[in-house]
C-alpha cells in the first residue's frame, strides 16, 4: 500500500504528467457537465417516460455510453457515439476505396487527412441522427405534449443544431485530451459515460436484495462482487493475452550504427483479440435488424428480448464472425512481413517474404478462433446473470461492451502513466515488488 502511495506522489513530482492528468481531468467534468444540460424547449421534470423506455435493451446500452444524457435529452445525448459510426465506416471504406489507402500508408500527414475525413463524416451522421433522435422522444416514448415547451420549426432547428453541435464538441473534448492529457480521449469520455451509470446501478441491485424477502440478502451481494471481481479478471487476460512468434535477426541498427549479432532474437505479439470490442460493436448494430423485423414478423418476437436464448445465441455467433472479418482487415500479415523482411528479421525456420506472412496469417487464424469465443462469452454474460435475478443495470456491468471497454481503457491508461514514471526513474504504477527508487 506505501509503495502504492509513493507511486501516487511520483506522479505529482513530474510536473508535466501532473498538467496532463489535471487537464483529463478538467475535460472529463466539462464533459459530464454538459451531459446535465437538457435541450431548450424540453421540461427535464417530465422525462420519466423516457427515462423508463431507455432503462433496457438495446437503448438501455446507448444510454449507459452516453452516461445517462440519452435519457435526459441532453444537449450530448448522441454524445461521442456518431463519432465511433464515422471511424468504423471509414476504416471499412479503407478496404476498397484506393485513395484511404493510400492515406493509411501515408504516415501521419496522411493520418490527418484521415481524421479529417472522420470529423466530416461525423457531422452529416450527426445531422441524420439528431432529427431522428426528435422524433422518436416525440413519437415513441409518450412524452406528454406539455414536456415540450416551443413547439414547431423552432423546437426542431434548435435541437438539431444543438445535438450537433454537442457532438462536435464532444468530439473536440476526446481529441484534446487524446493530444495534451492521458489516454484515449474518445474511448475515455465513453468510459466515463459507463461509469457514470455504476453508482446507480449497484444501488438498485442492493436495495433488491436486501428489502425482497429471498433475494439474499447482503451474502447474496458479496457473491456477486468476487463473481464480478473474477470476471474483470477473465477480461483482463482477455485483453492483454498475446502469442508470442519467435524473430531472429541478422542485424540490429544500435545507436545509429549497423552492428551484426548473430542470434540476436525478438518476437512479434500477436493479440488473442486483435479486434478488440470492434466485433461486438457491429454485431450489437445488426441486431438492430431482427428486433425490427419482429415487430411485422410475430415468429421473430422471441429475438426482441436482448436476454433471451436465441437473440444471445445469434448475437454470439455474430461476434465470432466479426472478429475474424475486423482482424483481417485490421492485422496485415503481409506488411508485417515485408517490414520483418527490411529490417532483417526472419521467423527461425520460415523463408521471408511471402512464408512468413502465410505463417502469420495461420497463427493468427488460429488464435482469434478461442480469442473470439472468449469474447462472445463474455459479452453474453449480462444476459447470463439477468436470468440468475440480477437487477438489469447491474448485470450490464458484468461482461459486455461496457466492461470489456472499462478494463481496455483503464490498461491503456495506466499503460501511458507507467510509461511517464518509468521514463523519469521512477517506479510504474503497473511494477510490483521493492525495487530502488531514482530521484530526478
Amino acid at each position: 500500500m506505501m509503495n502504492f502511495i509513493n507511486t501516487l506522489r511520483d506522479i505529482f513530482k513530474i510536473e508535466e504528467l501532473k498538467n496532463k492528468i489535471l487537464l483529463t481531468i478538467g475535460l472529463i467534468a466539462v464533459y459530464r457537465f454538459m451531459a446535465a444540460v437538457p435541450l431548450p424547449g424540453i421540461d427535464p421534470l417530465q422525462l420519466s417516460a423516457l427515462k423508463e423506455g431507455t432503462s433496457s435493451g438495446l437503448l438501455g446500452i446507448l444510454n449507459a455510453f452516453t452516461g445517462g444524457a440519452f435519457a435526459r435529452a441532453s444537449v450530448m445525448a448522441l454524445g461521442i457515439m456518431p463519432y465511433i459510426s464515422a471511424s468504423i465506416v471509414v476504416q471499412l471504406m479503407g478496404i476498397a476505396i484506393p485513395y484511404l489507402q493510400k492515406l493509411q500508408k501515408d504516415g501521419e500527414s496522411g493520418r490527418k487527412k484521415i481524421t479529417q475525413i472522420t470529423r466530416w463524416l461525423t457531422i452529416l451522421i450527426t445531422l441524420f441522427q439528431a432529427p431522428t433522435y426528435i422524433t422518436a422522444i416525440k413519437t415513441q416514448f409518450g412524452l406528454p405534449e406539455s414536456a415540450f415547451l416551443v413547439g414547431g420549426a423552432t423546437f426542431w432547428v434548435s435541437s438539431i443544431i444543438l445535438l450537433s453541435a454537442g457532438t462536435i464538441f464532444a468530439m473536440w473534448l476526446g481529441e484534446r485530451i487524446t493530444d495534451k492529457g492521458v489516454g484515449n480521449g474518445i474511448s475515455l469520455l465513453i468510459t466515463v459515460g459507463i461509469i457514470a451509470n455504476f453508482p446507480a446501478a449497484f444501488l438498485q441491485e442492493f436495495v433488491s436484495k436486501t428489502t425482497n424477502a429471498g433475494a439474499g440478502g447482503v451474502m447474496m451481494i458479496l457473491i456477486e462482487i468476487i463473481i464480478w471481481f473474477v470476471v474483470i479478471l477473465l477480461t483482463v487476460l482477455l485483453v492483454t493475452a498475446v502469442r508470442k512468434i519467435a524473430v531472429q535477426y541478422a542485424r540490429r541498427t544500435v545507436a545509429g550504427s549497423i552492428s551484426n549479432v548473430a542470434g540476436s532474437r525478438d518476437y512479434i505479439p500477436l493479440k488473442l483479440n486483435a479486434a478488440g470490442v470492434m466485433p461486438i460493436i457491429f454485431a450489437q448494430a445488426i441486431m438492430f435488424l431482427p428486433i425490427a423485423l419482429a415487430q411485422r414478423f410475430p415468429a421473430l418476437a422471441s429475438l426482441q428480448d436482448i436476454n433471451g436464448l436465441w437473440y444471445n445465441v445469434i448475437f454470439a455467433l455474430l461476434i465470432i464472425i466479426f472478429s475474424y472479418f475486423y482482424t483481417a482487415i485490421t492485422v496485415r500479415t503481409d506488411e508485417m512481413a515485408q517490414g520483418l523482411k527490411r529490417s532483417g528479421g526472419f521467423i527461425p525456420g520460415i523463408r521471408p517474404g511471402k512464408d512468413t506472412a502465410d505463417r502469420l496469417d495461420s497463427v493468427l487464424s488460429r488464435i482469434t478462433l478461442p480469442g473470439s469465443i472468449f469474447l462472445a462469452a463474455l459479452s453474453i454474460l449480462p444476459a447470463v446473470a439477468y436470468q440468475f435475478g440480477v437487477q438489469q443495470n447491474w448485470a450490464l456491468f458484468y461482461g459486455g461492451t461496457s466492461l470489456i471497454i472499462m478494463v481496455g481503457v483503464a490498461i491503456d491508461t495506466l499503460q501511458q502513466i507507467n510509461a511517464y514514471l518509468l521514463n523519469s526513474h521512477y517506479d510504474g504504477l503497473m511494477k510490483t515488488g521493492n525495487t530502488n527508487r531514482k530521484s530526478l
